[in-house]
């Protein structure tokens, strides 16, 4: 699953490698243990009642009702919280592009364009340049947040961050041997996730195998039929409210921001169809012109994204039989915008799609984006549940979230490789576990924020300060 050496190190990459090293004099290590909430820290529940006001309304409930369940579910859901108390911390002032919400939830299996099962990060929606450091210590934290919630021992999750960073730290050493273009061709095919699991239990290996045979079932043809229906001749996707509602049921009166009515009316959603088109590459454009709009319908997923203006749209072939579905999500400004350099992207739909182009090993055939006429609001498009799959954290035991987080922290120093200096970052990290002992320490502090900020949530819903709506 690591890359192999290409031969002796090239002589400026040993030169960045002693500059990364000589960082360690200004930021030691050491240093990225230190973390605490400080004095003007934001409240947690405004922080995120901030990001509703821009959502649909009647969905928000929703979200708040999937952070409750878990200390893990409301971290998946509050990465501008973290992002917002990482502004103050120690980095060295090497960038790559990152995830911006690299939590263990967010990789899993898809896809590549020849049809090969591959593993990866599999969200973007937070994608910014920014210093590496961040990614990591979200991973490392979520290993710590995901251990406790799954009843394994304080020693244990300590050591399960420990392993990210690690893994990380080895990927990253080698990464930094290898040319730029070995870097952006290498990929984690499942394969080698499944021989990784090899060692561990029946339970667990059972379980690995049977997550990488449900994403090769999640074909198209499944998903049209458990997703559509036929109406007079004609494909229609389900309606099952409020999870998934076709436009032409939509309640407009329950859309309370400024433009949302004219945005999810039909004939606006489909002339976004067609900006989305004009905007690909003209092998992609002929392709998908051979399609046509058949219907179109509001979906909630995820948990931090619930209440983002999401669709999925059913595009009709030539023959009865033949259609595809495509996703349309909206495109918010990234949480770590305001905590960082402006980056160069003209819209917030270039931005997560270029962000996906840059760190994956491979992308869907389908990215795309537009700009909403009637709401101004950004899109990014994609195709919807094509062969892609994820682990259910839940139900592995200690040596499998290990073994699983291993595999996270490889594809994420992958992808901070590509357009990141892995030799400088390499340098700086060593061969040590000083720095996997500091963020260890990190993440167990910021679990146990994690752990007060949700009970906060639960008193705000007690109070009434929150509306959650639970078990959807």
């Amino acid at each position: 699953m690591t890359p192999e050496k290409n031969g002796n190190e090239p002589h400026e990459s040993v030169h960045r490698r002693k500059r990364g090293k000589e960082l360690r004099k200004t930021v030691p290590r050491e240093s990225h243990a230190d973390w605490s909430p400080s004095e003007d820290r934001v409240d947690p529940i405004n922080l995120l009642q901030e990001q509703d006001a821009s959502r649909v309304q009647h969905l928000v409930p929703i979200k708040y009702g999937r952070m409750l369940e878990s200390a893990f579910a409301f971290f998946r859901g509050s990465a501008a919280l973290m992002a917002a108390d990482l502004r103050s911390s120690p980095t060295t002032g090497l960038q790559a592009m990152l995830c911006g919400d690299a939590h263990l939830s967010n990789f899993g299996i898809f896809a590549s364009p020849e049809r090969r099962m591959i593993f990866d990060i599999n969200d973007f929606d937070e994608a910014y340049p920014g210093p590496w450091e961040w990614d990591l210590k979200r991973l490392a934290a979520s290993a710590v947040i995901a251990g406790r919630d799954n009843g394994f021992k304080a020693k244990k999750c300590r050591k399960l961050a420990i392993t990210t960073v690690n893994a990380y730290r080895e990927a990253m050493q080698q990464f930094s041997q290898l040319s730029i273009l070995d870097i952006w061709y290498f990929h984690v095919p499942t394969s080698a996730v499944l021989r990784a699991f090899e060692n561990q239990s029946k339970r667990v290996k059972k379980r690995a195998r049977k997550t990488v045979e449900k994403a090769r079932g999640k074909t198209q043809t499944r998903t049209l039929a458990k997703m559509t229906h036929r109406e007079d001749g004609r494909l229609r996707i389900n309606s099952e409210p409020p999870l998934l509602v076709p436009v032409a049921e939509l309640d407009l009166t329950t859309l309370k921001i400024e433009g949302d009515v004219t945005a999810f009316k039909e004939e606006t959603i489909y002339g976004g169809w067609r900006d989305y088109v004009d905007s690909l590459p003209d092998d992609r454009k002929s392709l998908l012109r051979r399609y046509q709009p058949s219907d179109c319908a509001l979906r909630v997923g995820g948990v931090g994204s619930v209440g983002t203006r999401c669709s999925i749209m059913l595009l009709q072939g030539e023959g009865p039989d033949d259609a595809i579905l495509l996703q349309l999500k909206e495109a918010g400004a990234s949480v770590l915008e305001g905590h960082l350099a402006e980056a160069p992207y003209a819209s917030q739909g270039e931005r997560v799609v270029m962000g996906q182009l840059l760190m994956q090993a491979v992308s869907d055939i389908f990215l795309g984006w537009h700009t909403s006429h009637a709401s101004n609001v950004d899109y990014y498009w994609r195709q919807f549940k094509d062969l892609k799959g994820s682990a259910q954290i839940g139900e592995l035991d200690e040596r499998g979230l290990g073994t699983y987080m291993k595999v996270c922290a490889t594809c994420l120093a992958r992808a901070h490789a590509r357009m990141g200096d892995a030799a400088a970052i390499g340098g700086y990290i060593g061969k040590s576990d000083a720095l996997s002992e500091a963020i260890a320490d990190f993440s167990v502090t910021y679990a146990d924020q994690a752990e007060d900020d949700h009970q906060a949530l639960v008193q705000a819903v007690k109070e009434g300060r929150v509306e959650a709506q639970t078990g959807i």
